[in-house]
């Protein structure tokens, strides 16, 4: 089953399904999602606070927090474990795949991405809504899937094996180290072995998913073996989640994402690091 699903196919459904605004935007954008949900969503839609729903210890950006408190956030967010959950957000697809992942890996296997999110839907004329949409306490409980999911030490234990495929979103210039990262303090470069998968490579010019021919392709040139086992990462677990959706797409059935991404690797001083 594809982890898409289009407008047309929204739009007919609406009211049979539960719609969360998981806008999330890069600091040097200067946007704020929430304000920007409040002033439009798609109609029924609650807003998905991924720098929220995250855990306040990590010292890492938006990490995922304790099933318990997931749990907790799903509640207030009037999400229960029968619903079927679409996920949007303001770029096309960009946070949305964050989101569908955090499901996920929570257990929750009914969730799909919006395919062009809410510039699509507003450029089809469809009707937006404003305001806080009211919401009932849900009844989500979360079960941890751990095949979904990898931690600092895990990679590092993949690469020590060469048993996993690491596949890197970040631009080809940050992955070669031509440009510094844009969090301070941390090293630049990749994780030796790892293969550059720049998200943007991904998206038509419109942003929404690229055809399964061209996906299949561009893994294909990129040396990508979709079946064999694959973890994804980026800066900091945003991007990594896009890549994770176009494999999902192509029906690869051996993928995780590394939260802590380069955000926690960079970070690390006996982290392996290459360049060039």
């Amino acid at each position: 089953m594809s982890p898409l699903v289009s407008t047309e196919w929204l739009a007919k459904h609406l009211g049979t399904v539960r719609v969360v605004d998981a806008s999330w935007y890069m600091p040097d954008e200067k946007r704020e999602p929430a304000k920007e949900f409040r002033a439009e969503h798609i109609p029924g839609a609650v807003f998905f606070d991924i720098d929220g729903i995250s855990d306040p210890s990590s010292g890492l950006p938006h990490m995922m927090p304790t099933p318990d408190a997931f749990a907790a956030a799903m509640n207030a967010l009037g999400l229960s474990d029968g619903d079927t959950i679409i996920a949007y957000d303001g770029s096309g697809v960009f946070s949305a795949p964050r989101a569908w992942w955090a499901l996920r890996s929570m257990g929750h296997e009914k969730v799909f991405v919006l395919d062009g999110g809410l510039p699509k839907w507003k450029r089809e004329g469809r009707a937006v809504a404003s305001g806080a949409e009211a919401a009932a306490t849900g009844s989500f409980h979360a079960r941890p899937v751990a095949a979904l999911a990898r931690d600092y030490d895990a990679v590092l234990a993949h690469l020590q094996a060469d048993d996993a495929q690491i596949l890197d979103a970040r631009s080809n210039s940050r992955f070669t180290a031509q440009e510094k990262e844009p969090r301070a303090g941390l090293k630049s470069g990749h994780m030796p072995g790892a293969v550059n998968i720049p998200w943007r490579s991904l998206l038509t010019p419109g942003n929404t998913l690229k055809d399964d021919h061209a996906l299949q392709q561009l893994f294909a040139e990129k040396g990508v073996e979709l079946r064999a086992p694959i973890v994804t990462t980026c800066g900091s677990g945003i991007s990594a989640a896009i890549v994770m959706l176009a494999l999902e797409q192509l029906g690869a059935g051996d993928v995780a994402l590394y939260d802590g991404s380069w955000a926690e690797w960079g970070g690390r001083a006996g982290a392996p690091v290459s360049t060039g």
